[in-house]
């Protein structure tokens, strides 16, 4: 007999019209449920995110189908993903047993599903319903028996899985009382492409056929009516996450990592600075919480979740939509916390890892900048100097500006106001400007320039904090105060290339700076010194010495800058031992988001908690790229008990003890 079956069998073809008009009113209270929604995001600001629209659809495609984003947390994520496509391939065959019995056969003539194809068609879709029964079974597990940490658990979940399980296990019940009428007894060579259908169907052999046709017609419209209540609850549930989440991968950001809102300061008309209400946000940010799968990831990967403080990056965004649809003029700063908005680092694990593309990060500082531009308010008294302090001096320290480029006396540096030409201009940043274990480093950059035959420029007395601490606190003014007089000079100085040893300062004047009219290239010096090497600028003798290597996370996840600095310590004969959370999945030091003018008074330290991860390794040096990096690994050496197990250097340092000098 050929390989085929009959549609709508035991059911007739007098089901089809109103299984149609059935499946529209389905989609239509779909659709009217998230029509309905469109004001709750429409209570949020302006903003484009329908250009480069190519783009954002292509992006749209390939994160959906492909659900990248999903599988890099192998625990919950592969189940997902198989999941997912298993129920999308039955998804797929409905429609093509749609098509065929209700256009290609009526209109065309044509039987696509018999023959080989129909084998191959009906084992594809035993088997897809399998895995994603299995998987489903591992996800119920995963949640409601193993019950991971911080992964909140409602009735809404119980009823989800409750009603995937019918959906499916209907299916293949269906399919059995089918096969139990037809295949089984008329063409058992079929039946093997059906393996699950085949199994099913041994529960109904026992059956007349009268009771089998009537179990079927029964299960038929259970099966049915399940799948269009699956439909009508997607606006009204969780479930709302799998239209969200997809569009939501078409209004991600396309600009660099990290890019913050310049706010116009000289806008006399404007009565609000940041995020004081959820009206502040821009309606991206309130359909973000829409978009939250609850997965806990970027809870999971919070340095300061991690470390016992209120931020949960999970349940700010979860608050923001909480608010919107609540209470709207409710205070959103109160809702979350000055505690919670403080403890950030802006370091980027949530976003980085979240497989929705919400934007947590600037939700912060948003709310950040409504603290310190509206209120006035600072997570501490030593804040609230160190900022005075970079108001009237330049840096947080109080230091004297004049004094900013004795470090690099009797070194082959240029002062810019000279007028000497230059190759680079070093900007060299707060902390290896004065601190004293920090102009180490500044002054290794300038050895390793020297002897790669470069001329280094600074601007010494006339450099200004680059701002990023201050705007990362919410202090829009001051930061754009002290960037507009450091890019006068820069452009003043006919300034070709700009090399820094600060991830904060790179990604500040190479991204945000350019806001304000800067233009000129910058450099990490990680990146830099690489070149160097690979262009035979630069010569290193090797030492075997064992490190590991933390990713600074404005140079990593901010940057992309993960290989560079480890062909650099490999050149200069490091074995390098790899954390667990390396590369795009570092682990913070806790300085960042301006948290360096800061104390720690909050659970426990940040840093103490990345020096023992560094212990783990076994390695007796931690190699650092970032001046921030290693003014907190040092203290949390101290306080964390590390002394004499651990030690921190940076890479510059490391290099220049190696250079061979060029004859």
């Amino acid at each position: 007999m050929e390989a085929t079956r009959e549609i709508y069998w035991n059911i007739g073809h007098g089901v089809v019209i109103p299984m149609y008009l059935l499946s529209i009113a389905a989609v239509a209270v779909l659709a009217w449920g998230f029509w309905k929604r469109l004001p709750l995001y429409n209570l949020g600001k302006p903003l484009d995110r329908f250009d480069r629209y190519d783009e954002r659809v292509r992006r749209m495609i390939d994160e959906v189908f492909g659900q990248g984003k999903v599988a890099r947390v192998k625990d919950g994520g592969l189940p997902h993903n198989l999941f997912f496509w298993g129920f999308l391939t039955l998804f797929v065959g409905t429609l093509i047993i749609m098509f065929q019995a209700d256009f290609f056969t009526p209109l065309m003539h044509v039987n696509l599903l018999s023959g080989e194809f129909y084998k191959a068609f009906s084992l594809v879709l035993d088997l897809a319903g399998l895995v994603a029964l299995v998987m489903l079974g591992g996800l119920f597990c995963r949640r409601f028996v193993k019950k991971p940490e911080g992964l909140e658990t409602t009735n809404q979940d119980y009823v989800i899985h409750q009603l995937l399980f019918a959906i499916l296990v209907t299916g293949f019940l269906i399919e059995g009382a089918r096969m139990a009428a037809t295949e089984l007894q008329q063409n058992p060579g079929l039946a093997i492409y059906s393996p699950v259908g085949y199994v099913a169907a041994q529960l109904f052999t026992s059956f007349d056929e009268p009771s089998i046709r009537t179990t079927h017609k029964v299960l038929w419209w259970l099966h049915f009516a399940l799948v269009l209540g699956f439909f009508c609850a997607i606006p009204y549930s969780k479930l709302r996450h799998i239209v969200t989440t997809s569009i939501n991968a078409f209004f991600a950001p396309l600009e660099p990592k990290g890019t913050i809102g310049t706010i116009n300061m000289e806008d006399e008309s404007a009565e609000q600075f940041g995020a004081a209400k959820v009206t502040d946000l821009t309606w991206k940010d309130i359909f973000d919480a829409d978009a939250c799968t609850s997965c806990k990831r970027c809870q999971d990967r919070c340095p300061a979740y991690a470390t016992d403080k209120p931020l949960s990056p999970m349940k700010v965004v979860q608050q923001v939509g909480e608010v919107a649809e609540t209470n709207p003029s409710a205070s959103l700063c109160e809702t979350v916390g000055q505690d919670v908005l403080w403890s950030c680092t802006t370091c980027r694990a949530c976003q980085d890892i979240c497989p929705a593309n919400i934007e947590h990060v600037n939700k912060i500082l948003e709310m950040r900048r409504n603290l310190t531009l509206m209120e006035g308010a600072f997570p501490g008294d030593e804040v609230r100097t160190a900022i005075s302090n970079l108001e009237v001096n330049g840096n947080p320290f109080g230091l004297a500006f004049a004094a900013r480029g004795d470090w690099a006396e009797h070194l082959p540096v240029t002062r810019m106001e000279s007028g000497e030409e230059v190759d680079i201009l070093y900007f060299v940043g707060c902390y290896a400007s004065f601190d004293k274990r920090n102009r180490e480093i500044a002054k290794s950059f300038v050895t390793i320039c020297a002897a790669a035959g470069i001329k280094v420029g600074i601007l010494g007395k006339e450099e200004k904090c680059c701002g990023e601490p201050a705007r990362k606190l919410g202090n829009e003014y001051l930061y754009q105060m002290v960037a507009a007089e450091n890019i006068e000079l820069i452009k003043g100085y006919g300034v070709k290339k700009i090399v820094t040893t600060c991830p904060h300062c790179f990604n500040t004047l190479s991204r945000d700076y350019k806001d304000l009219g800067l233009e000129v290239p910058v450099e990490h010096y990680t990146t830099f010194v690489n070149n160097l090497l690979a262009h035979d600028r630069l010569h290193l003798k090797p030492e075997p010495f064992v490190a590991t290597y933390h990713d600074s996370c404005y140079l990593g996840r901010y940057m992309d800058i993960v290989a560079e600095p480890r062909n650099v310590l490999t050149a200069a004969g490091a074995r390098i031992l790899e954390m667990d959370k390396s590369g795009y999945d570092s682990f913070c030091c806790g300085a960042g988001g301006g948290r360096i003018l800061a104390e720690e008074k909050l659970g426990t330290k940040i840093s103490e908690k990345r020096v023992k991860m560094a212990q783990e390794t076994g390695a007796p040096l931690l190699v650092s790229n970032c001046p921030f990096c290693l003014t907190m690994f040092e203290d949390g050496i101290k306080t964390g008990g590390a002394e004499g197990d651990i030690v921190v250097r940076d890479l510059a340092e490391i290099v220049a003890e190696r250079i061979v000098a060029q004859g």
